[in-house]
């Protein structure tokens, strides 16, 4: 069984540091918003928290924090926190080379087992992240927008910001498109899927981070990985479909909202 999972935490949030009046957001989040560090805004406790209280309820118990080089508050926080439900490691992502980059850098702590991939500024529901541990290989969720829409803090307009995937008749993994363009969008169905970077990987997912090359927007992709896996390493991902919603933390007008849609959840690492 999967108890492993790695969390990319090492960007810093080019939009959440951009100030929005209409934002309602106290000092210490806003502080907090202006450095970047989007895993550690305080709703209550850090957002995080409630990230990592997802996983080590679905079954997880070592978590891998994927950070960026130097002092970090966040590494400092969880080094404390270590060794309740969740045991914490760290990562060094040396430069921000995207989100493969980012995973490549949690080769040592994956070894050679299965592992959940999850980005540290999104809450997800619990019971997909289950049946992504419970499966008997590799798997994603695709999230219906209806369900990111109507119960999250997602509107239809931002659902292209995301990754838009294809399942065959048997529930496989078709075809994935990174933040796809108008002309991407009309080839995919009208049953198309929203990945929000949530998978199980299993080794064989380093030597295709290692083999892509850079994307249009200047870096590495988790999407073409998980691509050329398919095409050249024979890897078959499993799609759960979800109709929950996902919680993203992507700039300051989503602290509101996101605060609103956690009150009265309780955070236990």
């Amino acid at each position: 069984m999967v108890t492993k999972a790695v969390v990319l935490a090492a960007g810093l949030g080019s939009r959440m540091r951009r100030s929005d009046a209409s934002a309602r957001v106290s000092v210490a989040q806003a502080a907090t918003a202006e450095s970047g560090i989007k895993a550690l805004v305080p709703i209550d406790r850090p957002f995080l928290d409630y990230v990592l209280t997802s996983i080590a309820d679905a079954g997880y118990r070592r978590v891998c924090l994927v950070v960026g080089p130097g002092p970090s508050a966040l590494r400092d926080r969880y080094t404390r926190l270590s060794g309740g439900r969740l045991e914490f490691e760290f990562a060094v992502q040396q430069t921000p080379l995207g989100t493969a980059h980012a995973l490549a850098a949690a080769a040592e702590f994956a070894d050679s087992d299965h592992f959940l991939l999850i980005n540290s500024d999104n809450y997800y529901p619990v019971e997909p992240l289950r049946q992504l541990r419970e499966l008997d290989g590799p798997g994603t969720i695709g999230f219906q927008p209806g369900g990111l829409t109507e119960g999250g803090n997602i509107s239809a307009a931002r659902i292209l910001r995301f990754a838009l995937m294809e399942q065959d008749q048997d529930g496989y993994l078709r075809r994935i498109v990174e933040k796809p363009q108008d002309d991407a969008v009309g080839e995919l169905s009208d049953n198309s899927l929203v990945s929000m970077n949530c998978w199980r990987f299993g080794p064989e997912i380093f030597a295709a981070c290692g083999a892509i090359v850079k994307s249009p927007r200047g870096e590495f992709e988790i999407a073409d990985a998980v691509s050329y896996s398919m095409r050249e390493l024979d890897q078959r991902y499993r799609v759960v479909t979800s109709s929950t919603p996902v919680l993203d933390l992507s700039c300051q007008a989503d602290i509101a909202p996101v605060a609103d849609r956690l009150a009265g959840k309780k955070a236990k690492l």
